[in-house]
Parts: C-alpha cells; structure tokens; sequence
C-alpha cells in the first residue's frame, strides 16, 4: 500500500492530517480514540509492511478495518 492510498483510507475513517514532521514525515490524528502516529512520504512506492503494521497499531485501527474502508 502507497502512502496516498493509506492516507485516503486513513481520512475515510476520520483520522487527520495535523502537521509535517522533520524530513518527509508527518503526524496524523485519530480523534475517535485520541491517538497520534507518524507516517513517511515514501512517494509511489509501498510502505514497508512492518511500518503500516505499526502505524496502525499507533492509531488503535486494525488491518481489517482498514480493508474495509
């Protein structure tokens, strides 16, 4: 999964963009549960399975929820 598709899901479930972080980060915002994360612009390629593993475990949002969205 790119960074763009991640990050339309992500909004399709109500997290938001707060802010650009030092390099090619950001931090986004799950308000149904108060919770932060970072992601990386990896630009076109995929992100690492590992690191989309964590991301949504920072957010509290499950790999099938994400599908679902």
């Amino acid at each position: 999964m790119t960074y763009r598709e991640l990050t339309q899901k992500l909004r399709k479930r109500g997290c938001e963009f707060v802010r650009r972080a030092p390099g090619s980060h950001e931090i986004w915002w799950n308000p149904a549960n108060q919770r932060f994360t970072t992601i990386v612009r990896h630009g076109r390629k995929d992100l690492p399975k590992g690191t989309l593993r964590a991301i949504l475990r920072d957010l509290g949002i499950s790999p099938e929820e994400l599908r679902r969205s």
